[in-house]
C-alpha cells in the first residue's frame, strides 16, 4: 500500500480527543512529537495543502519525511503536555526544538523524616525517601494551592532546614500566626507531623471540604458587591481544581527504539499472522556481530509483553567458530542458551521433590533470529536436538523485512506499516544495538591492552580512533603513512613516529 494511501486510511481512525502524536520516518524513527486538543484535526493538517506549505521550509521538510505516525489519547490537555515533554526528552526528535532541554515540570516535595518537615518545590525526583506530588503543568496554581495549605494547616514556609529560636525572632509566618512554631516548642514534633500529614491529604485531593466553603464565600462576596474578593476566591478554586486533577503515569521509553503506543495490539497481530495460539508474552531475539571474523559476539534480547526486559538480556562470546561464519555462530549461541535453560529446568524439577524451592527458568513463547533461511535453519536444528522444537522460531531478513518460517520456502511480506513487522523490527534493532556495543567494547579493551600502550603520548581517545579505522594492531602495522595521518588526532609528524614505533616492534 502506498504511503499516502496508508496515512489517509489511518487518519480516519484518529479520534477527536486530546493526546500526543508522533511522526516517524521510513526507518521507524520518531522525528517529531506534538500535542493536540483534537488529534484528528491537528494531525490532518500535516497532510492537507495550506498556505504554510508555501513559505515554511522546515515544515515542508518534516511533511516530506513523514512515513507513518502514531497517536496516544490522554484525558486532558495538561496530560498531553506532560506526555509530550517526556517523549521529546526520550526520543530527542530532530524536528523538535522546544522542550528538548533539561527543564522539567514543577513538583512538590516533603520529607516526613526531617526534624521539622517542610514543603519545597523541585523539578527533579530523587530516591531520598521523601514524598513527591506532581508533576504539575500549572506551576502558579500549585504555588497558590501550597500557600493556601500552609495557611489552613498552620505550616512553616521558612527555608531553613532546622529553624531555631534565632530564626523565630524574624519569622513572618510565626508572627502572623500562620505557623504553630515547632522550632521553639509551641507544639511537639508529633503534633506538627499530624498537621503535615493532613496537608498531604489535602494536596492529594482527599479533603475537599474546603471547596464548598470557598464557593460559599465567593457567592457571599459577589452578593455584597465585593467583586475583587470574589474574583480572588474564584481563581483560588480554579487553582485547587488544577492541582487536584490527577494525571496518568507514563512509562519510561528505552533508548531510541521506535515507540509502540499499543504493544498489546502488535502482539495480537503477530500471533494472528504466525498462527500462534495466543499473543507471545515473552520473545527472545538473537543477532551476531563480528568484523572480518574478529571479536565475534552474539546478543540475546528479551521482550516481555511487547517491551524490553533488560534484566534478561544476555551477551555471548563466540567460542567454537573460527573465522566469519554467521550460520555456525547462530547455532552455537542458540545451543548454549537453551541447553542451559533446559538444565536449569531439570534442576528445578528435581528441587520440587526436595525441601528447596528454585525459581523455574522461563522458556520464550517465540524466538526471533536475525537473518534468513540459513540462520533460521541452524537455529531450528539446534532446538530439535534439545527436544525444544515446539518453541516457535522465525527469521527476519533486513532488506525487505521478510519473515521466514520453518518448513516454508516463501517468506511472509506484510509491509513495513504492519504492526507485527514493526514489533519485530524493534526487537531486531535492539539485538543489533546490544551486539554492536559489545563488539565495540571488546575491541576497545583489546587495543587498550595492545602494544600501543608503549607508544609515548597516546591516550584512550586516539587509540579508539585507530581501532575504528583499522580494526586491529596487525592491520595498523600494514597501513600507509597517509592512512594513519588521516585518523583524527594524528598529524604527519605523529603518524611518522607511530609508523617508526610499530616497525621497530615488528623487527
Amino acid at each position: 500500500m502506498p504511503v499516502a494511501e496508508a496515512i489517509r486510511k489511518k487518519l480516519g481512525t484518529v479520534p477527536h480527543k486530546p493526546g500526543v502524536y508522533l511522526h516517524k520516518d521510513r526507518f521507524g524513527t520518531v522525528i517529531y512529537v506534538g500535542k493536540a486538543r483534537d488529534l484528528r484535526k491537528r494531525v490532518s493538517q500535516y497532510f492537507h495543502p495550506g498556505r504554510r506549505r508555501g513559505w515554511d521550509l522546515k515544515f515542508n521538510a518534516l511533511v516530506e519525511a513523514i512515513h507513518d505516525f502514531d497517536v496516544h489519547v490522554v484525558r486532558s490537555e495538561p496530560e498531553a503536555l506532560l506526555l509530550e515533554s517526556k517523549l521529546i526528552k526520550d526520543f530527542k526528535p530532530r524536528f523538535n526544538v522546544s522542550l528538548r532541554d533539561d527543564k522539567r515540570f514543577l513538583m512538590l516535595k516533603v520529607n516526613l523524616h526531617d526534624p521539622i518537615p517542610n514543603f519545597t518545590f523541585t523539578r527533579l525526583k530523587k530516591d531520598d525517601g521523601a514524598r513527591y506530588f506532581g508533576p504539575f503543568v500549572n506551576s502558579l496554581a500549585l504555588r497558590n494551592t501550597v500557600a493556601l495549605a500552609r495557611k489552613q494547616f498552620n505550616l512553616r514556609g521558612c527555608r531553613v532546614f532546622t529553624p531555631g529560636a534565632a530564626d523565630y525572632k524574624h519569622c513572618l509566618y510565626a508572627h502572623l500566626k500562620h505557623c504553630t512554631a515547632p522550632c521553639v516548642g509551641n507544639v511537639t514534633r508529633e503534633q506538627y507531623l499530624e498537621q503535615v500529614k493532613a496537608a498531604c491529604q489535602f494536596l492529594e485531593g482527599q479533603c475537599r471540604e474546603m471547596q464548598p466553603q470557598l464557593e460559599a464565600e465567593m457567592k457571599k462576596a459577589a452578593a455584597a458587591h465585593d467583586f475583587e474578593k470574589a474574583a480572588g476566591l474564584r481563581d483560588l478554586l480554579r487553582d485547587l481544581q488544577d492541582t487536584w486533577k490527577r494525571t496518568e503515569k507514563f512509562e519510561r521509553v528505552p533508548y531510541t527504539l521506535p515507540l509502540a503506543i499499543n504493544p498489546r495490539n502488535d502482539l495480537v497481530e503477530l500471533a494472528k499472522v504466525l498462527g500462534l495460539p495466543a499473543p507471545p508474552e515473552r520473545i527472545e531475539g538473537f543477532d551476531i556481530s563480528n568484523i572480518s571474523g574478529t571479536f565475534a559476539v552474539a546478543s540475546l534480547v528479551s521482550f516481555k509483553n511487547g517491551r524490553p526486559d533488560r534484566a534478561n538480556y544476555r551477551r555471548f562470546k563466540i567460542k567454537t567458530v573460527a573465522g566469519q561464519d554467521d550460520f555456525a555462530s547462530m547455532a552455537e549461541v542458540v545451543r548454549r542458551r537453551y541447553s542451559r535453560l533446559k538444565r536449569e529446568s531439570e534442576v528445578e524439577a528435581t528441587a520440587q521433590l526436595s525441601t528447596f524451592k528454585l525459581q523455574a527458568p522461563t522458556f520464550p513463547d517465540l524466538i526471533l533470529i536475525d537473518g534468513g533461511k540459513g540462520q533460521l535453519g541452524m537455529a531450528g536444528a539446534e532446538l530439535a536436538k534439545l527436544g525444544l522444537e515446539k518453541i516457535p522460531v522465525i527469521g527476519l531478513a533486513k532488506e525487505f523485512e521478510e519473515i521466514y518460517l520453518p518448513g516454508k520456502s516463501d517468506p511472509l511480506r506484510l509491509g513495513l506499516d504492519h504492526p507485527a513487522v514493526k514489533l519485530l523490527q524493534r526487537i531486531r534493532d535492539e539485538c543489533h544495538r546490544v551486539a554492536n556495543s559489545y563488539n565495540a567494547q571488546l575491541r576497545l579493551k583489546k587495543i587498550s591492552e595492545s602494544v600501543l600502550d608503549e607508544f609515548p603520548g597516546i591516550g584512550g581517545r586516539r587509540k579508539a580512533a585507530l581501532l575504528k579505522k583499522f580494526g586491529s594492531v596487525a592491520r595498523l602495522k600494514t597501513a600507509t603513512l597517509e592512512q594513519i595521518a588521516a585518523v583524527p588526532g594524528f598529524g604527519g609528524k605523529a603518524a611518522a613516529e607511530l609508523k617508526d614505533f610499530l616497525a621497530a616492534r615488528t623487527a
